[in-house]
């Protein structure tokens, strides 16, 4: 059995594809889209790194678009196995990669438009795929739910196990036969933290021979998720009283639900100014309610507060937007407000006009909540870079810029450290491979796992293959 590294890898984050050989299967493990410079993107995106109709079997750790948002490629591509996940991973695709589709169209009409009317020399762009590649995906999608054995392969049986990174989100545990002898191999997925809001803690699978690890903050932890209540607290204050607007760019995906969490604990213990929340993102609509339909999902305190009718996700003050004109009016009123809107990385979506409307104004914030990848105009910010270039136009940045890295779903330096451990310490764990993390976090890692005892820890490039 090899394992074959196709993205992900050799320093970069997004893009997850790994795959699985073994004597009678191809088994691919994600298939994310890659995000970075728009060149490089493009060019990652449409070649996945392998032909489609190469892969018998395909395994989904979580609905992620860097993890998921590929599948409909290798659909249109001629893909036509089965593609296992978790039953809420599925439920989350079915709007994550419709919304994927309808921006691709969008953008590459709105850049088709500007070659037309401009007369420049560029090649025309075409989307990745469209509706009816989402609709051929989801067919051949199946859900398998945790701890339940599933043959996928000759000699090859799945079995998930809870991440905790976000609602559905699992690990790969892989039992292969291996000239008559059982070999598990592990894929962790994105890893998430121990006693976030809302969801489990993460599982750590039993009898691993290999683990693949992501190693998003292999470089550092995070802050304790009780500070970042108080921090939430203390930005949007400060800004409501010199009368600005708070933008939060945040994944549709969980993160915008355990804002909304945050945000209603505040509001509970009297200390959220009362000013109104906007949920601005259609797509964070749709998978707010996929939450609703998975308390299979939550931690005890979420379902019991579900239970009870006291739902997490509303309170007084939080509005929920759909409609183009709402968000416009949002951005043409000069009230003070919380916008929370998609996407996380600032390069497409609603968050981009407000982001136009607010960034120029002393008076307003930006709250970064997750990770930015480089070259994205989320990392820009990050990076606190006085001018930004948005929808082509370079402009002042003089609202606040605040880093709040405590709301991460991945697990910090030391969370990893102990995972890997707790892998180890149940079962017979001979290799680690880390991928899904920049080279520093990547590199410190290995470092501290080889420290820690750990004899063989690969750091694979795009292309590398190890054996297990």
């Amino acid at each position: 059995m090899q394992v074959e590294f196709v993205g992900a890898v050799g320093g970069n984050v997004t893009g997850s594809r790994h795959i699985v050989h073994t004597e009678k299967a191809r088994i691919l493990l994600d298939c994310g889209l890659f995000q970075g410079r728009r060149s490089e993107t493009i060019e990652r995106n449409r070649d996945l790194g392998f032909r489609a109709r190469d892969i018998d079997v395909m395994v989904l750790s979580h609905a992620h678009i860097d993890h998921s948002g590929a599948l409909p490629r290798l659909y249109r591509q001629g893909f036509r196995g089965t593609i296992y996940c978790t039953p809420a991973t599925r439920d989350l695709c079915a709007a994550m990669l419709e919304d994927s589709a309808e921006i691709q169209a969008q953008d590459a009409a709105y850049i088709n438009r500007k070659i037309e009317k401009n007369g420049a020399d560029m090649k025309h762009v075409e989307p990745l795929y469209d509706q009816k590649d989402v609709v051929g995906t989801l067919e051949l999608m199946v859900g398998v739910p945790y701890h339940r054995p599933q043959t996928i392969a000759e000699g090859v049986t799945l079995t998930y196990y809870d991440a905790g990174h976000v609602l559905g989100s699992a690990m790969v545990a892989l039992d292969v036969d291996v000239v008559g002898e059982q070999r598990r191999l592990v894929f962790s997925g994105d890893l998430g933290r121990h006693n976030m809001p809302i969801l489990r803690n993460p599982e750590v699978p039993p009898g691993a021979s290999c683990l693949i690890m992501e190693s998003t903050y292999g470089d550092r932890n995070h802050d304790p998720i009780e500070e970042m209540e108080d921090r939430l607290d203390e930005v949007i204050t400060r800004t409501i009283d010199r009368g600005g607007k708070v933008v939060v760019p945040s994944f549709a995906l969980e993160r915008a639900q355990e804002l909304i969490y945050s945000l209603k604990q505040l509001k509970d213990q009297g200390r959220l100014p009362d000013v109104p929340v906007y949920v601005d993102s259609p797509l964070t609509v749709k998978l707010t309610d996929v939450f609703r339909m998975h308390p299979e999902c939550f931690d005890t305190r979420t379902r019991e507060s579900l239970l009870t009718g006291d739902s997490p996700f509303d309170f007084d003050g939080l509005r929920y937007v759909s409609s183009v004109e709402d968000s416009k009016a949002i951005d043409r009123s000069d009230q003070p407000c919380v916008i929370i809107s998609a996407s996380g990385m600032c390069e497409f979506g609603r968050v981009v006009h407000h982001l136009v409307a607010t960034i120029e104004n002393r008076k307003n914030a930006v709250l970064i909540v997750g990770w930015q990848a480089q070259h994205t105009l989320g990392r820009r910010l990050v990076e606190q870079r006085t001018r930004v270039r948005i929808f082509g136009v370079e402009r002042e940045r003089h609202a606040e810029v605040v880093v709040l890295n405590g709301f991460s779903a991945h697990a910090g330096q030391d969370d990893l450290l102990s995972y890997a451990e707790a892998v180890r310490a149940a079962g017979p764990l001979r290799q680690i491979a880390l991928v899904h993390g920049e080279d520093l976090g990547r590199k410190t890692l290995k470092s501290l796992l080889e420290e820690h005892g750990f004899p063989t820890v690969h750091t694979p490039a795009r292309g590398d293959r190890i054996d297990i």
